[in-house]
């Protein structure tokens, strides 16, 4: 297998791991090309990745909005979906955060919960890996979301791999921890307090510069992309995950306008 990093095989940190992809909903309906990309890399470090057919929505949805009994019978369906596997990762710091924090309550004792991984976590802190030999020469901003921020605690994780990335400039996002306003459904049942937060986070994604604004999480992109695409800025709303997977080899090949 080729790769960027030049590293050999057997020494590849995801070598001997089963992995599978804990696709989501948004992603796999809207984003595709994210959970591709997360393919590419963790087959890039070794990992075998797999992708189990039986896999719905986490129940996520219908948890925040009330409907515990629906979330608890996805929950089960999930579980059973992804019992036998070293890891579950997802491009996702808000689903990872339903299944890791909020599933121990709604199945009791399984092994899933403390198994399933955003995926800068199972990088930085699984693999042990920091540069995963990607190449991204374009100036981007991060900004984390709310769920990978304060209900996984993923910290500094994808900073510290963007940074890893030749070529990329990073550039610091003004109030960074602030929330985007989207919130699932709080953008559609708080439409106006949404779109004031939007427009403040679209005003510290514009002061950077950036070429691209990353994010561990579609959903957040989604709303931010939205308004500086209604904008149109020219700023590229793109997948912490798309970015890594990104090498000379691969190259990443900006929409054409």
């Amino acid at each position: 297998m080729s790769h960027s990093s030049g590293a050999p095989d057997a020494a590849l940190p995801g070598s001997g791991r089963r992995v599978a992809l804990f696709a989501t909903c948004l992603a796999d309906t809207l984003y595709p090309d994210t959970l591709r990309a997360t393919v590419r890399l963790l087959e890039r470090l070794g990992c075998t990745v797999d992708f189990p057919h039986e896999q719905t929505c986490c129940g996520q949805m219908h948890y925040n909005t009330g409907y515990r009994e629906h979330a608890a019978t996805l929950a089960r369906r999930h579980v059973a979906a992804f019992t036998g596997y070293d890891a579950a990762i997802a491009p996702s710091g808000s689903c990872a955060g339903m299944v890791r924090e909020v599933y121990p309550g709604l199945v009791g004792d399984s092994e899933i919960p403390e198994r399933t991984y955003e995926l800068s976590e199972f990088l930085v802190d699984v693999l042990g890996v920091v540069d995963v030999g990607a190449y991204f020469p374009h100036r981007v901003t991060y900004h984390p979301t709310c769920h990978s921020l304060r209900m996984l605690g993923v910290g500094s994780r994808p900073v510290r791999l963007l940074s890893a990335v030749r070529g990329l400039d990073l550039v610091p996002l003004p109030e960074a921890e602030t929330c985007c306003g989207f919130g699932g459904t709080f953008a559609m049942k708080n439409a106006e307090t949404s779109t004031a937060m939007l427009s403040d986070k679209m005003h510290h994604v514009l002061s950077t510069g950036a070429e691209v604004v990353s994010a561990g999480d579609n959903s957040c992109l989604m709303h931010i992309g939205g308004g500086l695409s209604r904008m149109r800025s020219g700023v590229r709303p793109l997948h912490l995950a798309d970015i890594l997977a990104s090498t000379e080899e691969a190259p990443w090949a900006p929409a054409t306008r």
